[in-house]
């Protein structure tokens, strides 16, 4: 698991930096501590790689915690947000990007351990990567965060949330044979396949992503792809967490 703490002050930062990687040690958790100055800079890691939890100070320099939050939301609406503040007047706040715990300032170690417990058991299943080489170097990419995929000279581009791109150098067959055991993969057509965990709608010849964009489908792929669709809508139903195939 990746967890960000984000505040201003260099001293809370690195006390709090600290007592997390205790934390994960002494519960023996598999995790890294990344620290931020800044919203900003968290935001940009963020959208490179995913955080499972963040520790964000609500009163910064620049951009304040609330509005680093929000920002957060449009691209990431599973990370664990902990707001830490010197005062308590942000309910409202906190509600409106989700968090799930305030930690007041100055820090208490029983109360930040007391949180850290209730976290750990809101901490999804680790989620499955894919390994690719992309160009020199090799890359990790995470199977909920592919929108789509598509095989353009030689190589396979693969959309990710967030806006990033990678490409790899393998055959489309290849490609998909590295997410055959995955149902929430359907393959449109030649060369092209979508995260139905990502697909909004189907209009009847392509599937309508949720972050905008549209990814079509071959004319004979067009009833397993409706089939397919619906069977993710079921399960979407099922629980509280939208990800088809994963309820």
């Amino acid at each position: 698991m990746r967890v960000a703490i984000v505040d201003d002050n260099a001293a809370d930062r690195a006390w709090l930096e600290e007592r997390v990687e205790a934390l994960l040690a002494r519960r023996g958790l598999d995790g890294t501590v990344f620290a931020f100055p800044d919203g900003e800079g968290f935001l940009a890691a963020a959208r490179r790689e995913r955080f499972t939890l963040a520790f964000l100070d609500i009163y910064m320099e620049g951009r304040d915690g609330v509005s680093t939050a929000e920002t957060l939301r449009a691209f990431d609406p599973d990370c664990l947000l902990v707001f830490s503040t010197s005062s308590p007047d942000h309910a409202l706040d906190g509600y409106r990007v989700r968090a799930v715990q305030y930690l007041l300032k100055p820090y208490d170690i029983a109360a930040l351990e007391g949180a850290f417990d209730q976290l750990t058991c809101l901490l999804p299943a680790p989620e499955k990567f894919v390994e690719l080489r992309s160009g020199r170097q090799d890359v990790r990419v995470r199977l909920g965060d592919i929108l789509w995929a598509e095989h353009f000279q030689h190589q396979v581009f693969i959309h990710t949330a967030g806006g990033r791109e990678v490409s790899t150098r393998i055959t489309f067959r290849e490609f998909a044979e590295l997410l055959a055991a995955e149902p929430r993969f359907f393959v449109c057509g030649r060369g092209v396949l979508v995260n139905l965990d990502h697909a909004a709608d189907f209009d009847g010849g392509a599937f309508l992503l949720d972050g905008g964009g549209r990814v079509p489908v071959s004319r004979d792929l067009a009833a397993d792809a409706r089939a397919a669709f619906g069977d993710c809508l079921f399960h979407r139903g099922r629980g509280p967490v939208s990800r088809c195939y994963n309820p």
